[in-house]
C-alpha cells in the first residue's frame, strides 16, 4: 500500500484486531519464496561463498564453512546465479575448465573490477548440492544467442557420456548431469539487459525459450517481466509470450528516498522520516503484485504462470569509502522489518508469488551474512528469514487486520502486518510486524474454529532503529524467546513492542 496523505488515513485506534480463517486454507507457499540472489558483484561471490580450496579460511572445496553453516541453517532453497546485470554480459564457457586456463575480464557493470571466472558452472553447482538447494541460472539473452543458452544446458543437464558438451562436462570433473530447476530468459531487458521495448523483448523470449531444452527433468523459463509499476511491459509479455513460459520475474527495490537512484538514503543514522518512507514503499509492494496479478489474470487464469519475485529488498547509499560499485551497505533492524512487511505479502498471493530472491545473499544489498577476511556476521535480515522457516512449504491461512496507523509527517501506513500458515505437520503458525518504531501496539485475534491454547514463539527488536549487528558486537539483534501472548476463549491476546517482528506457534 503506497503512503497516503495523513487525511485521508482512518483515525488511528488503540489497538489492532484481527480474524484469522484456518477453516479457509488457501495456496500453499512454494519454499523457493525463500530463494536467494547471488551475483558476481562486490564480494557477493569472492569472498563471501567462495575464497578457494587453497584459502587460510576455512573451507569444504573453496567454499567459507561458516557461510555454508549459515545458509544451511535458515534451509535456503534457492539461489538466483549468475545475475542481474552481470549475467548479460557473461559467457558460460569462461567458467568452465582448468582455474588457471578461464580467462580474466572487466566487470563492467559492478565496480570496473577484474572477474577471473573462478567462479564458474562447477562451482556454483557444487554449492548448490552441498545446500541442497533448487538451481535457478540466469542466461545471457543481453549479448549472446540463442545457441549459447542451450548449450550452456545442455553442457548442465545432457546424460553421462551422451553429448559431445556432456563429455566435455565429464572431462571437466563431473560426469553425472546437473538439473536446472529454473532458467532465466535474461534479466531486465527494459535496462541494463538490452534497454529493449516489450513488444521485442517477448519476441526474443519466444525465441530463446524455444531452443533451451533441458535433458534432465523440468526446467521452468522465467521471463524478465517488469519493475514496479511497469504493467505495460506484464502486459506485453503475457500476451505475446505467455504460452511460452512458466514464469514472470518481478524486480522492486525498497528506497527511503525514491526520487534519485543517487540519493538513496543511508543505511544506518537515518532520521525516522526515512523510517516512515521506507515502510512506505515496501508496502507498495503489495499494490505492484496485486495489480501485475491481475494482468496475467486476464491471459492467464489458471494462474500457470508464476510471478517470481526475483529481486527484492532494500537498497541504500552505500558504505562510505567502500567501492561504490560493490553496493555494501549495512543491515539494521528497519532492514528485518522490510523483511518481515514481504514475506507477508508474499503469503498472502502464494497463489502467483510461487518464487522470489531477496538481493543479495552476502555482502550485498540486503544480505543474508556479511563477511571480512575470516569474519562472518549474521544481520538481522538473516535471524527473519530464520523466524520464518516454516512458511516454506506450508498453507497460507486468510488473517484479516484492522490496524491503528503510524503517522509521520506526510506519511501514514497501518501499523501491523500479518501472515499465517498451517505447516506440514498441521501446527499453525502466525507472523506478527509492528512498524510502529515508537509505539507498541495491543493486539487480539480471533481464531475462529481453531482449537489453541498457548502461544509462544520468537522476536527480533531493538532499542534503536537502525540498531544492526557488527563483526565486534554479533549479537546486538537475534530473535529472543516471546512468552508474552495469551489465549483464551478463542482468542489471541498480544502487544507488539514498537519496531518488531514476531512469529508465534499456536498449540
Amino acid at each position: 500500500m503506497p503512503a497516503l496523505a495523513q487525511d485521508a488515513a482512518p483515525p488511528a485506534t488503540e489497538a489492532a484486531t484481527a480474524t484469522l480463517h484456518a477453516d479457509r486454507p488457501g495456496a500453499p507457499i512454494h519454499r523457493d519464496v525463500f530463494g536467494q540472489f547471488a551475483e558476481h558483484l562486490g564480494h557477493g561471490i569472492y569472498g563471501g561463498i567462495w575464497v578457494g580450496k587453497s584459502s587460510r579460511i576455512p573451507n569444504d572445496a573453496g567454499y567459507r564453512r561458516d557461510v555454508l553453516a549459515a545458509l544451511k541453517a535458515i534451509n535456503v532453497p534457492m539461489v538466483r546465479w549468475p545475475g542481474g546485470c552481470f549475467a548479460d554480459e557473461y559467457h558460460w564457457r569462461d567458467g568452465i575448465g582448468a582455474t588457471k586456463d578461464r580467462p580474466v575480464k572487466v566487470n563492467t557493470n559492478w565496480g570496473g573490477v577484474n572477474e577471473d571466472n573462478s567462479f564458474g558452472t562447477h562451482e556454483y553447482f557444487g554449492l548448490m548440492d552441498r545446500l541442497g538447494a533448487s538451481t535457478y541460472v540466469a542466461a545471457n539473452l543481453g549479448s549472446a544467442p540463442p545457441a549459447e543458452t542451450a548449450q550452456w544446458v545442455e553442457y548442465i543437464t545432457a546424460p553421462e557420456g551422451t553429448t559431445k558438451l556432456a563429455k566435455e562436462r565429464q572431462r571437466n570433473g563431473h560426469a553425472a548431469p546437473w538439473k536446472i530447476q529454473y532458467l532465466g530468459i535474461g534479466n531486465e531487458l527494459w535496462g541494463c539487459g538490452g534497454n529493449m521495448r516489450p513488444e521485442y523483448a517477448a519476441d526474443l523470449t519466444n525465441r530463446y525459450a524455444q531452443f533451451a531444452k533441458s535433458a534432465n527433468g523440468p526446467m521452468l523459463k522465467i521471463a524478465s517481466g517488469p519493475s514496479d509499476s511497469n504493467y505495460e511491459w506484464t502486459d506485453a509479455l503475457m500476451r505475446i509470450a505467455g504460452k511460452n513460459i512458466d514464469g514472470l520475474a518481478l524486480h522492486y527495490y525498497t528506497r527511503p528516498r525514491d526520487k534519485d537512484w543517487n540519493d538513496k538514503g543511508a543505511a544506518l543514522g537515518f532520521p525516522e522520516r526515512e523510517w516512515a518512507t521506507t515502510m512506505s514503499h515496501t508496502l507498495a509492494m503489495e499494490e505492484f503484485i496485486t495489480k501485475h496479478s491481475a494482468i496475467m489474470d486476464k491471459y492467464d487464469p489458471a494462474k500457470r504462470v508464476m510471478l517470481a519475485v526475483d529481486e527484492w529488498g532494500t537498497w541504500y547509499d552505500p558504505t562510505p569509502g567502500t567501492n561504490p560499485g560493490f553496493l555494501e551497505q549495512q543491515n539494521s533492524l528497519r532492514d528485518a522489518v522490510v523483511a518481515g512487511l514481504n514475506l507477508n505479502i508474499f503469503a498472502h498471493h502464494s497463489d502467483r508469488v510461487r518464487m522470489a530472491a531477496i538481493a543479495q545473499m552476502v555482502n550485498v544489498l540486503q544480505a543474508m551474512l556479511l563477511t571480512d577476511g575470516p569474519r562472518m556476521v549474521k544481520t538481522p535480515t538473516y535471524w527473519v528469514f530464520d523466524l520464518y522457516k516454516s512458511w516454506q512449504g506450508a498453507t497460507a491461512l486468510p488473517i484479516e487486520v484492522t490496524s491503528p496507523w503510524y503517522h509521520k509527517d506526510e506519511v501514514a501506513v497501518p501499523s501491523v502486518s500479518a501472515s499465517a500458515v498451517r505447516d506440514t505437520a498441521g501446527q499453525v503458525h502466525v507472523a506478527l510486524v509492528n512498524l510502529d518504531p515508537n509505539r507498541a501496539v495491543p493486539l487480539s485475534v480471533s481464531l475462529g474454529n481453531l482449537q489453541a491454547s498457548q502461544a509462544a514463539g520468537r522476536i527480533i527488536t531493538g532499542t534503536a532503529m537502525d540498531a544492526h549487528n557488527s563483526f565486534d558486537q554479533p549479537d546486538v539483534v537475534t530473535p529472543q524467546p516471546f512468552t508474552a501472548a495469551q489465549v483464551a476463549n478463542g482468542t489471541l491476546s498480544v502487544t507488539l513492542p514498537a519496531k518488531s517482528v514476531v512469529v508465534l506457534d499456536l498449540r
